[in-house]
């Protein structure tokens, strides 16, 4: 089996771990630091912040911007859920809006035109590596007073311009699940620039404790969001070599464009614009018709594949029965989720293995129009 995707540990990441683990801190110590300092340098923000997961990052930006009940946020239903969950988790109204066809980004012109004397913030994500219209988005924000929380758990040190992804949100969110670029096994980060935030995130993270006294002095309502030492250790090293893993992702999906030029029915991931994209995925588009029993064909062919996003957001259960959405509410994302297909895609995979990927699609469609 070729599996949808591996994380990339060397023996520098191996040692790293093995120096956290023989340290006498597991928790809250070098490691910790060194992790935060190094990704704040490397995004260009003042602060980072990591924390155990990125769902836990965007559930923390959510609180230090001080969002509640009664707030609305536009976002995007074209997405991983946890980017409307952790509104829901503040009884914050997740106000849903349609993307771009090419950047799977929110439209910007949507996005202005669902604003409303409720709307406090807007949570664009970056999906699968590729920069949404971020400027756009950001100078709508700025004209209405809106915060921002920009997801960038799948763009680590993409870009758009001459600006990094992430450098534009009053906060920003990143994830290192191990199918991310990095990986810290689990675990997120939190940046931003407002010395105010990151003590709320600060104290928040560690059960909203006072992070002005080491006494167990309780001053707001908090979390367990920790990351270990161990964890810190393993993303700090693999921080290390970032540039590295986004020029090899690049080279990876750039082959099997070529790969792919030849056969038929396949849409290909593309550069937008001016963007820098740092990818998570390698994502295709095929015809809805033949998309789920492309994905059995390749199953039995030793290949494994995932549909994402599908169903989107706004039509997986819970969101339909808590709010009423239905097929149909949001066009564009409900077809890219009937379309778009992950094939295997990790800093390993040999290319023998991406002809082999390329051949098992290829004579699956002929195998699917054939019937």
């Amino acid at each position: 089996m070729i599996p949808l995707s591996q994380p990339d540990i060397d023996d520098r990441d191996r040692q790293a771990v093995m120096a956290a683990m023989q340290s006498p801190t597991l928790s809250g110590g070098p490691f910790l630091r060194q992790f935060e300092e190094e990704f704040a340098r490397r995004t260009g923000r003042k602060y980072a912040l990591a924390v155990s997961s990125g769902t836990a990052a965007l559930h923390l930006g959510v609180r230090a911007l001080g969002l509640s009940a009664g707030d609305e946020v536009i976002t995007t239903p074209f997405s991983f859920i946890a980017s409307a969950n952790c509104l829901l988790y503040e009884s914050v109204r997740p106000v849903f809006v349609d993307v771009e066809a090419d950047t799977y980004g929110l439209d910007p012109d949507l996005v202005a035109a669902a604003i409303t004397p409720s709307t406090r913030a807007v949570l664009p994500v970056h999906v699968f590596g590729q920069p949404c219209k971020i400027a756009d988005i950001g100078t709508l924000c700025q004209s209405h007073g809106l915060v921002m929380i920009e997801d960038a758990c799948e763009a680590l040190l993409a870009g758009t311009g001459d600006r990094l992804v992430g450098s534009f949100g009053d906060v920003a969110v990143y994830g290192f699940y191990p199918n991310k670029q990095i990986t810290s096994g689990e675990g997120g980060m939190l940046t931003t620039d407002s010395e105010e935030i990151y003590r709320k995130v600060k104290s928040l993270r560690n059960q909203g404790r006072d992070i002005e006294t080491d006494e167990i002095r309780q001053i707001a309502l908090g979390y367990n969001y920790r990351m270990s030492e161990i964890n810190a250790a393993l993303g700090g090293s693999q921080l290390q070599r970032i540039n590295e893993i986004k020029a090899l992702r690049k080279q990876i999906l750039e082959r099997y464009n070529q790969l792919f030029a030849g056969v038929a029915g396949i849409g290909l991931p593309s550069v937008v614009g001016n963007n820098d994209p740092s990818w998570f995925l390698y994502v295709v588009r095929v015809h809805a018709d033949v998309r789920d029993e492309l994905i059995q064909r390749l199953a039995m062919r030793g290949i494994q594949t995932k549909a994402y996003f599908s169903p989107p957001i706004h039509l997986q259960p819970y969101y339909r029965n808590k709010f009423g959405f239905s097929e149909g509410d949001f066009p564009v994302s409900e077809r890219l989720s009937r379309e778009c297909l992950a094939l295997p895609f990790y800093n390993g995979l040999s290319s023998s293995d991406q002809e082999r990927v390329v051949e098992g699609v290829s004579k699956s469609l002929g195998e699917i129009q054939g019937m």
